[in-house]
């Protein structure tokens, strides 16, 4: 457990996760869709995500220069858990707010 919550426990990790399910997206796209972080602590969580073999970054030689996010395999086998912890809070009994 402690290894996979230094993994994944970064505030944003499992956010950036969800948003490249099933596809490849631009530094730009992701930090639109993820706009309530900065930049540069976007930068931080994808380069240890794809130092722990999550994230696959993708550079093309190209003017602009092009950089691309997609999962692994081994980040492509977090979706189902992803999916279990969704459905685990939704089943959640809600909580009232103190009086």
């Amino acid at each position: 457990m402690t290894r996979t919550m230094g993994v994944l426990g970064g505030k944003w990790k499992l956010i950036i996760v969800s948003n490249l399910a099933g596809r490849r997206l631009r530094f730009g796209q992701l930090a639109q869709r993820l706009y309530l972080t900065s930049r540069k602590v976007l930068t931080e969580q994808l380069k240890e995500l794809e130092e722990d073999g999550i994230v696959r970054r993708e550079a093309f030689a190209e003017l602009p220069p092009r950089v691309e996010y997609s999962l692994t395999e081994h980040g492509l086998a977090l979706l189902p858990i992803l999916e279990q912890l969704c459905a685990w809070n939704s089943s959640a009994p809600a909580v009232e707010a103190a009086s």
